[in-house]
């Protein structure tokens, strides 16, 4: 038996088109393109204001039940699809993330799909790409920078150090730089006080960038930017230190989408990355409107499961950006589906029908909480070897059950062939008129009374509970007129819960707001449950042991 190639193996084979000749294919000119080299290229914002008349495409989310260690392959399943799509004769475009380096080298990997379904040039994205993230750390950093300046040359806008509330950022899991303390050293070096770093992606301007539609508007929302307060307690803005446009100079090559290609060369937006589960989880909106333009399908993706990364698509960036999914597709494994069941990893590879039945509350969770937005539901059964027969089944029959189809798939080892059926349902469904897309609550609530309706209709939390801190901190806001924004869930990926342990569809658990965070710029508060950390850690073996050159200069351990 021949071995199984790794999924950078499979990169490094594939035969990859011109880019100017990926971006032909919907229509982008060469003049266009800023290409990055041989295989990927930054659209043009003249060329994208060029395309506002032009009717939308169909918007599909491609989403997942709860993550586990057996993996599930959402990115590798929305990258299949697009690919499937195309193959069956509709002009598809894919829209997905950047990685982040910290899970490269942490423990997640990157997130270029995997198998015969990925985006390339696979290192090149899952490393340092096109300097995206990069420049979103300099211009987070700058705007740090410029505070700490501002108070130094005589804090003219009285801002309490005690109250700066503005972060620096990384993009690396770093745990050591949670909580610090900066200025120390003697005056020339400021005002000592305690700050921390947050990793990149959970940073405020990741989220304008993902959600601002061009240059003017994301000028507008960084100046937005609440970065503390003054001994009065009224908020200090970044335009109040003049700090929002040198920040725009710095991302005005990272506001335009990157185009690159799949492995069977149908062309793929690759922008922006927030975490779904410390931040809202999609990728740009700018990519995503681009493709609705030049597409007939656009396939994205929302991090981790639907509790976070679908309802944060759908609340927070289709309620912004205006957008109208028109179905979705829920990625679930027998393996995970076991896991759930309370099934041992090292035990995943044999039958347990029993205990997939058992874990397939967490599937019928998912699909019932799509459903609540009033968007079509498919699942996708992404295909492991060791699946038998008889847990295919059971999966379909569940789903059948709930009222969903759920639909082989093996475009891991097949790539766009394997996944056919899908696309047809996928079609099937975005063209039925059957969406009736609504968010899950109303702008005017309250800000808790948002907490607690995704807490209970999502979450299915029987209480949500916080410190007195926190509720005076949300009247605050909603006295200042932030009471209108939408809500942003901190929580671990792993459970409905906020207990990463408690996996299935627990009922009844308790949801506890520890902090809460004011994103003014990007357009919603961010809620901070269970022991969410907005800097992750290294695990004990990081995967960064395991990746190297090799003698001929070429990656190795990139998954």
């Amino acid at each position: 038996m021949a071995a199984v190639k790794s999924d950078i193996e499979i990169a490094r084979a594939a035969k990859k088109k011109p880019i100017a000749e990926i971006g032909a294919r919907l229509g982008i000119p060469a003049d266009a393109l800023a290409p990055y080299g041989y295989d990927k290229a930054k659209v043009g914002a003249d060329f994208i204001t060029s395309l506002s008349d032009r009717p939308d495409g169909k918007l599909i989310l491609v989403t997942a039940i709860n993550p586990t260690p057996a993996g599930e392959g959402k990115t590798t399943t929305t990258v299949g699809l697009g690919d499937g799509l195309n193959r069956i004769g509709k002009k598809a475009v894919i829209c997905v993330r950047e990685p982040s380096l910290g899970p490269c080298f942490g423990t997640k990997g990157g997130a270029a799909g995997g198998g015969y379904a990925q985006v390339v040039p696979m290192e090149d994205i899952n490393l340092h790409f096109t300097g995206d993230f990069h420049a979103i750390t300099a211009a987070h950093n700058l705007l740090a920078a410029m505070i700490d300046n501002h108070v130094y040359w005589g804090n003219a806008e009285n801002i309490d150090v005690r109250r700066i509330t503005w972060r620096r950022v990384m993009d690396m899991n770093d745990r050591a730089l949670r909580q610090m303390v900066a200025s120390l050293g003697g005056v020339a070096n400021g005002f000592p006080r305690e700050s921390g770093f947050d990793i990149t992606v959970a940073s405020e301007v990741m989220a304008i960038l993902c959600l601002a539609s061009d240059l003017n508007d994301l000028e507008r929302r960084l100046g937005d930017i609440v970065v503390g307060y003054r001994f009065d307690r009224t908020p200090v803005f970044a335009r109040d230190i003049k700090a929002h446009r040198a920040m725009t100079v710095l991302l005005k090559d990272a506001m335009q989408p990157n185009l690159v290609q799949t492995l069977e060369n149908n062309p793929a937006f690759v922008h922006g990355g927030p975490f779904a589960n410390i931040a809202h989880g999609c990728n740009s909106v700018i990519a995503t409107r681009t493709a609705l333009k030049l597409g007939d399908y656009v396939v994205t993706e929302a991090g981790f499961g639907a509790d976070l990364g679908a309802e944060k698509f759908f609340d927070i960036k289709c309620r912004k950006a205006g957008l109208k999914p028109h179905a979705a597709v829920i990625v679930a494994t027998v393996r995970a589906l076991k896991m759930n069941g309370g099934v041992r990893k090292d035990d995943l590879s044999a039958e347990n029908v029993e205990a997939l039945q058992r874990g397939c509350a967490n599937l019928g969770r998912h699909i019932a909480n799509v459903r609540k937005f009033g968007v079509p539901v498919v699942v996708a059964i992404n295909h492991f070897t060791s699946d038998t027969d008889a847990e295919i089944s059971a999966v379909k029959d569940y789903a059948a059950r709930h009222g969903s189809d759920a639909i082989l798939c093996r475009h891991w080892a097949e790539g766009s062939a394997g996944i056919e059926e899908l696309a047809e349902k996928v079609v099937e469904l975005a063209e039925g008129g059957q969406a009736k897309f609504q968010p899950l609550y109303p702008d005017h609530l309250p800000l808790m009374e948002k907490i607690e309706i995704i807490a209970s209709k999502i979450y299915h939390a029987g209480e949500v509970t916080s410190d007195r801190g926190v509720q005076d901190q949300l009247k605050t806001w909603e006295e200042q007129g932030y009471g209108d924004l939408p809500i942003c869930v901190a929580k671990t990926q792993y459970s409905f819960s906020t207990d990463p342990n408690l996996r299935g569809a627990p009922e009844g658990h308790v949801v506890h707001v520890r902090e809460v965070r004011l994103s003014a710029g990007a357009g919603f508060v961010v809620a901070i449950t269970g022991e969410i950390m907005t800097m992750p850690g290294l695990p004990r073996v990081p995967s960064a042991e395991r990746i190297f050159l090799n003698d001929e200069g070429f990656v190795e351990g990139l998954f």
